[in-house]
């Protein structure tokens, strides 16, 4: 059946779903565009502040037509609202009570970056690798909703299965735990996602994951600093940032960005990795630093944060992770691999 065709039929179906004051949901203005992936169905309920228990049973019951149309899919429904008197971003607020760690989850690193391009996906999927080489059991998200690598980078194919009761279970890919929803798109395919949506699909990947135990939970973010970040910062207990960027200035200008976001947001920054740093010419072994030279290194001893680490530009790592098969997993005796597990030791050492 078309995405297109289902569509339209959840949102028939979604006409004898009541909501209160009278009327159906699928007349009501406040219900999301509705997406169909191959894997999954999602859409979002917003409401008027304080109304979110109340439309708690239409909630569910779309919840369950969608089920029934959709077969194997995943069915994700969000009931949105603004809170009247939420602290907005931005304006020295802070940083709302009531975080909670995510079950099955002893420790969160998320990486992110100011701005795409700087090879944030591939450092985090591999300083993930790098942890579990260090002998934690680790696990991956790819919180990327918008432009998710990490089912390429790992080599994943296929949707994660669900059990009886709703609940993901992971992919695993060369010891990780894996969850993205690029799992759940067929190939090209786009998320066309307003804010939130796509922080609901953040929350019940992240949270409706059976994870099993993972002592350590790398968490690959969007660049920027949008929505998603907002969501998971405010919500979910993060230990800490990791910020990747190359040595160019235009680069660590929005690194700073992001770096001021977090601590706007008391969350704690455990240092800035400078990828793409120097380039070695394999046929003759001199050095050229494309980006310029030091600069990360520079930043992070003006911010006062520590410098985790430099990332060389190698054509292997390019190559290797377009074949899924990372090189700390693949070359683990390597140069490469190396650089990587420096990064991931001195995570270690410094997160509680």
């Amino acid at each position: 059946m078309a995405d297109t065709e289902l569509s339209a039929q959840i949102k028939t179906a979604l006409g004898a779903v009541e909501i209160p004051g009278g009327g159906d949901l699928a007349g009501y203005g406040g219900l999301s565009e509705i997406i169909v992936t191959p894997g999954a169905i999602a859409f979002a309920i917003a409401v008027a502040p304080g109304m979110e228990a109340a439309f708690g049973p239409a909630r569910d019951a779309a919840q369950k037509a969608a089920q029934d149309l959709g077969g194997s899919r995943k069915v994700m429904v969000s009931i949105t609202a603004e809170k009247a008197n939420s602290p907005k971003f931005g304006h020295g607020a802070a940083v709302p009570q009531g975080k909670t760690r995510v079950k099955g989850v002893q420790r969160i690193i998320a990486v992110g970056s100011g701005k795409g391009g700087v090879g944030k996906s591939t450092t985090a999927v591999n300083i993930a690798l790098a942890l579990a080489a260090e002998g934690l059991r680790a696990g991956i998200l790819d919180a990327d909703l918008y432009g998710p690598s990490v089912p390429k980078l790992l080599g994943i194919e296929g949707k994660p299965a669900i059990r009886d009761d709703g609940i993901f279970t992971p992919h695993e890919a060369h010891g990780l735990k894996v969850m993205s929803i690029g799992s759940m798109l067929v190939p090209g395919q786009a998320v066309v996602w307003r804010g939130p949506m796509a922080t609901s699909g953040l929350r019940q990947l992240l949270r409706e994951t059976d994870w099993g135990g993972l002592d350590v939970l790398v968490i690959d973010l969007p660049p920027g600093t949008g929505d998603i970040h907002i969501a998971l910062f405010q919500q979910t207990i993060v230990d800490g940032v990791v910020i990747v960027s190359t040595p160019q200035d235009l680069a660590l200008i929005d690194a700073q960005k992001a770096i001021d976001m977090l601590r706007r947001m008391a969350v704690p920054v455990l240092g800035l990795v400078e990828n793409m740093s120097y380039f070695i010419a394999p046929d003759t072994g001199n050095r050229y630093d494309i980006f310029g030279t030091g600069g990360a290194e520079r930043a992070a001893g003006s911010l006062g944060i520590p410098f985790l680490g430099a990332i060389p530009l190698v054509m292997s790592i390019r190559e290797n992770s377009d074949a899924g098969s990372p090189p700390v997993a693949t070359a683990p005796q390597g140069a490469e691999a190396a650089a990587y597990r420096a990064v991931a030791r001195r995570l270690v050492a410094s997160v509680p």
